[in-house]
């Protein structure tokens, strides 16, 4: 017999806070004017301050970046690739930097399918593979999980998808 699941109970957004139960599904891309700092090893390897906010339930932000914020030989490509149900196939990037590789560390949408062209030419980091990524000077906590790329800061509420137990959401 199957434990009955509680229900989720989104936590109540304070004044300038967004809460991730209030966006949508399929995702939402917006462009943003925040600035994102991305360091490795010890150094910045991405600055911008015009990137993309994917936008979905129950995840925290998704920041993509311009290939160009990056400072040259930051990325490099790395095996592999993966489907999302509504942007299409990703490929991923190591991302290198003060001596450092991390490993697939960040990944991209080379030919994003409709709705979510304005990705092509952008990157997504996961935040718990880099020293740190910032937005707007806040230092971002990673989405919990081996396989979500969200960008936790103060902005927004909870609870959020990754953590064990999750995964049915």
């Amino acid at each position: 017999m199957r434990a009955k699941r509680e229900p989720v109970r989104p936590e109540e957004p304070g004044p300038g806070q967004e809460s991730v139960w209030d966006y949508p599904r399929p995702p939402r891309v917006e462009p943003s004017t925040e600035r994102l700092v991305v360091r490795l090893g010890g150094e910045v390897v991405a600055d911008a301050t015009a990137s993309y906010r994917v936008l979905e339930t129950s995840h925290p932000p998704v920041y993509y970046l311009p290939r160009s914020s990056f400072v040259p030989g930051a990325l490099a490509q790395a095996d592999g690739a993966s489907m999302c149900e509504f942007k299409g196939r990703a490929g991923y990037l190591d991302v290198l930097g003060g001596g450092r590789r991390a490993s697939s560390a960040a990944w991209y949408y080379a030919t994003p399918w409709p709705g979510f062209e304005m990705l092509v030419d952008h990157v997504a980091v996961y935040p718990g593979r880099m020293d740190s990524c910032e937005v707007d000077g806040e230092v971002v906590a990673a989405q919990a999980g081996d396989f979500y790329g969200g960008w936790v800061t103060s902005r927004v509420v909870g609870p959020f998808k990754g953590a064990p137990g999750t995964l049915g959401w």
